[in-house]
C-alpha cells in the first residue's frame, strides 16, 4: 500500500496494467452494473446546472429518464449516482454508429459547450475511491467487462495509474500524481 497525505492507494493501482479498448468492450462500463455512476455532492449541483446545455447530446430514452427521475438518483451503497435507463445504460450515455457507448456530457465538454468533462468516478475508472472519516481508499476495481482493457494494458505495458494520469491530476492535483509516479518508478527499478 502507498500512502500519500490522507490517500491510501492500493498497490494494484501501480502494478496492474490497463488501457481501455472500446472497440472490444463497446463501452460496457456505461451499461453494466447495478446503478449509475457515483457522483460527488458538487457534481449533483453541476449536473442540474448543465443539463439544459447537454440535453441535445443525449438519447431520447436518457432524456426521458432524467426528466422523470431527475439529473441524479441515489443508491444505498454509493449515495448519489447518475440515473439509468431500464436498469442498465446510463441516462447520459450515447451510442455511436459502431455501437460504442460514450458519454453525452463528455461530448458536450469536447465541443466546448460545458466546462465539466464527466463525473470523476467515470473519469477515474477502473479506480474507485471510498471515503472514510480520516482517509480515502484508492483502489483498483476488477470487472469482467474490462478484460479487453487489461489485455490491452499488458500489451502496451501501461500501469493503471499512468492510464489515468489526467483523471488523477483532476481529482488530486499534479503534485499528488508526481509523488505517486516517483514511488511507482522506484518500486519497479
Amino acid at each position: 500500500m502507498i500512502i500519500i497525505d490522507d490517500k491510501y492507494i492500493s498497490d494494484e493501482v501501480i502494478e496492474e496494467q490497463f488501457v481501455c479498448n472500446l472497440s472490444a468492450c463497446k463501452g460496457a462500463c456505461c451499461v453494466a452494473g447495478d446503478c449509475g455512476a457515483p457522483l460527488e455532492k458538487t457534481e449533483v449541483k453541476t449536473l442540474k446546472k448543465i443539463y439544459p446545455q447537454i440535453k441535445s447530446y443525449l438519447r431520447a430514452e436518457g432524456i426521458q429518464e432524467i426528466e422523470h427521475t431527475g439529473t441524479n438518483t441515489t443508491d444505498d451503497e454509493y449515495g448519489y449516482v447518475t440515473p439509468i435507463v431500464n436498469k442498465g445504460i446510463c441516462a447520459y450515455a450515447t451510442i455511436d454508429d459502431h455501437g460504442i457507448v460514450g458519454c453525452g456530457i463528455e461530448k458536450a465538454y469536447n465541443d466546448g459547450v460545458v466546462d465539466f468533462k464527466k463525473p470523476i468516478s467515470c473519469h477515474l475508472y477502473p479506480i474507485r475511491i471510498k471515503k472514510y472519516e480520516t482517509f480515502e481508499a484508492v483502489n483498483y476495481d476488477r470487472w469482467d467487462v474490462c478484460k479487453p482493457a487489461c489485455k490491452n494494458g499488458k500489451t502496451l505495458q501501461v500501469p493503471v495509474y499512468r492510464f489515468l494520469k489526467d483523471a488523477l491530476i483532476r481529482k488530486y492535483g499534479t503534485e499528488f500524481y508526481e509523488v505517486l509516479d516517483k514511488i511507482a518508478r522506484k518500486e519497479h527499478e
